[in-house]
């Protein structure tokens, strides 16, 4: 697929005024002030190499979405950074993309495509507009810890994608996670802090919990499981912290003044208090924290 035929299918998308029909190198923005968050996903990494084009479009557009809802913005459109490669990859690649754009209202504003050495590796950039933009370290002592959503979906559909055995509901959670664009536009307001869950409950409540100059914790007990989850992967101790050290959940965690209803469908997992740190508790009493908290880049070796 060359790269006018590219452009060519992406001028046939949602398109943001700004883009002019994808006839400059520059787009226009005039929306102010904007929210900006950009992810790549790496083949190999952020998505398996059997995983269908059309899932990893739609896992790139809202990865992306996902922090804009963390900032409770609207969604202005998306900027998308693409490496040409095999012709039936990209042509699925584009009808996945087509329908995310179309399902979060995601206008496409421009972008860059290269010839692809290596692995795929794609990047997308999103801007937000008329955002509350609740930070992540704005968390006071006594403030619950909630989280919208269920945990551990996406960890065992991810296990499901490479195996090929499980609820079909697993595995998408895992490939179409749907950003909670809704949930963070009623939060925004009334939260003390906020983010997505993408590395892993545990891991991104810490970082909460030490940007905002505080200790946070969870009871395990209460990380809410799907239907799903219970019946594929247990409901015992040791599932629950599979579920909370996973990761690519992309649901909204978020501190709320105690004795404070959230607006939104949501469960308290967790309390912050004076200190630092992370501890864990369930019915059984205190849970020794895990070696791993949840995913974290490291250097190849």
């Amino acid at each position: 697929m060359t790269e006018a035929e590219f452009i060519a299918a992406l001028r046939r998308m949602p398109l943001h005024p700004g883009a002019r029909g994808l006839i400059d190198d520059s787009a226009v923005l005039t929306a102010a002030p904007l929210v900006v968050t950009t992810d790549t996903l790496v083949e190999g990494v952020h998505f398996l190499p059997h995983d269908p084009p059309a899932d990893v479009a739609w896992k790139l557009v809202a990865t992306n979405l996902s922090d804009l809802a963390a900032k409770g913005a609207l969604v202005e459109g998306v900027l998308l950074n693409y490496p040409l490669g095999d012709a039936a990859w990209d042509r699925a690649f584009l009808a996945g993309l087509d329908a995310v754009l179309t399902r979060f209202q995601a206008r496409l504003i421009g972008g860059d495509t290269v010839t692809m050495r290596g692995p795929r590796t794609l990047t997308l950039t999103a801007f937000g507009r008329d955002a509350a933009a609740p930070s992540r370290d704005g968390a006071k002592a006594g403030d619950g810890l909630w989280v919208t959503g269920t945990i551990g979906d996406a960890g065992l559909g991810l296990a499901i994608a490479m195996k090929g055995d499980g609820p079909t509901a697993l595995r998408d959670a895992y490939r179409r996670p749907v950003p909670r664009l809704a949930e963070g536009r009623a939060l925004g307001p009334v939260v003390h802090a906020m983010m997505d869950v993408s590395d892993g409950l545990l891991i991104d409540a810490m970082r909460m919990a030490g940007a905002s100059g505080l200790a946070v914790a969870i009871n395990l007990d209460s990380v809410p499981l799907s239907a799903e989850a219970r019946s594929h992967g247990g409901e015992d101790r040791a599932a629950r912290l599979a579920a909370a050290t996973a990761g690519d959940d992309y649901e909204l965690l978020f501190a709320l003044p105690p004795d404070t209803p959230p607006p939104v469908a949501a469960t308290q997992v967790g309390q912050f208090g004076p200190g630092e740190g992370l501890r864990l508790f369930d019915a059984g009493g205190p849970v020794p924290l895990p070696a791993r908290l949840g995913f974290e880049h490291a250097p190849s070796r």
